[in-house]
């Protein structure tokens, strides 16, 4: 009788001690803090949209290239398939970052105006 309390004890212990560990990584500056608090209620587009990319991303659909970057390894580092995560969810973090890279590197270039003596 004694061991199961024993037991009882021991699991309650290490889920207040979890609790603790769980609480000081979210305020610390770690992973953990970057977890969105409010999350998108619907189902993924059959092609990717600039606007699903930045909702994936978290990220406004006219930023830059360097904070969708930042964006992209940030939430890699919580969702690749290495540590854990889902190789579904990676690709449409990757997916997510090449639409908007995309469409970014499209917007930013200039074309040359084409005349009669741009073909030589």
């Amino acid at each position: 009788m004694a061991t199961i309390f024993l037991a009882g004890l021991g699991v309650a212990g290490a889920a207040l001690v979890g609790r603790a560990v769980f609480r000081a990584a979210r305020s610390s500056g770690s992973a953990l803090k970057s977890v969105p608090k409010t999350f998108y209620m619907g189902s993924f587009e059959d092609v990717m949209s600039r606007r699903e990319a930045s909702l994936i991303l978290g990220v406004n659909e006219k930023t830059t290239t360097e904070e969708i970057k930042e964006a992209h390894r940030r939430l890699m580092r919580i969702n690749h398939p290495d540590v854990g995560g889902s190789t579904y969810i990676g690709t449409k973090i990757n997916l997510a970052k090449q639409v908007l890279e995309t469409e970014n590197a499209s917007a930013n270039t200039t074309r040359k105006p084409r005349g009669p003596s741009s073909n030589f």
